[in-house]
């Protein structure tokens, strides 16, 4: 019985029913806690319940297939306040995403609006902030590997080769423990809460900010205050959440979509 199983194996079964949890290209990753970067006393945690992912970035052929189905978010016709100039400017044409390579490729230059209707029309929402770190904490065999050097290092030197990279390889980076692939390889990904971290109002709507603000994370200054000052990762990851508004759309940007469990 699994109780009387060595804790390698034990840890090792766990891993496994995990993996077995993703169905419908969505993985189940189930409740936790971690510390992030910015908002908790140090060392605090914060909860996070369970909730499913998609296990890899909305592709150009499925974001393809909702703009056929949804003229108002087509490449000249989205109202300019959902979305920048930008907007799909990597497409041949409006209805043209491309040759089956890149209909494979992750979909970017897609403004938060139009990511957040995307997720919406499958009956899905973008991850929280905290829903994607979370995530993105897990290695191939760890559900937390942000201690882990060797880890952070990987992560670190994936994010710095991004800029020379527009045309990201699907097959590229590695499967995590949930079964999620690419959360660090292919592009940065939205989030619903994405610019939360700024000391303004957001750039979404009016309103106050959450227990995620704090503007040292755009400097090298946020480090002061952060829960962990040799996490470059993460700091990198902010610091780009930062610079965004909701119209934005950007070549090294995309998405994938989030459920509750």
């Amino acid at each position: 019985m699994t109780p009387f199983l060595p804790a390698f194996s034990r840890r090792a079964l766990g891993l496994a029913l995990i993996v077995q949890a993703a169905q419908g290209g969505m993985a189940r990753v189930p409740a936790g806690t971690y510390v992030p970067l910015y908002g908790t006393e140090p060392g605090s945690s914060v909860s996070v319940a369970a909730f499913r992912l998609d296990r890899t970035p909305v592709s150009r052929r499925a974001y393809l297939s909702f703009v056929s189905a949804n003229a108002g978010w087509q490449r000249g016709r989205v109202r300019a306040v959902f979305a920048d100039a930008a907007y799909l400017s990597d497409w041949p044409a409006p209805l043209d995403a491309g040759g089956a390579d890149a209909l494979g490729r992750p979909v970017t230059t897609v403004s938060w609006f139009a990511a957040r209707a995307f997720c919406e029309a499958q009956g899905k929402r973008l991850p929280t902030i905290d829903e994607w770190e979370y995530a993105a904490a897990a290695s191939e065999q760890k559900r937390d590997a942000t201690r882990d050097r060797a880890f952070r290092r990987r992560i670190l030197d994936i994010y710095s080769a991004r800029s020379a990279n527009p045309n990201p390889d699907p097959k590229a980076g590695f499967r995590n423990v949930y079964g999620i692939e690419q959360m660090h390889s292919a592009v940065w990904e939205w989030t619903e809460d994405f610019n939360s971290i700024l000391v303004s109002d957001d750039s979404r709507q009016a309103g106050g900010t959450s227990r995620h603000t704090d503007f040292r994370a755009v400097c090298a200054a946020g480090a002061i205050g952060a829960s962990d000052p040799e996490n470059y990762p993460a700091f990198m990851r902010y610091a780009f959440r930062a610079a965004l508004n909701g119209r934005s759309s950007v070549r090294s940007l995309g998405f994938r979509c989030a459920a509750n469990a």
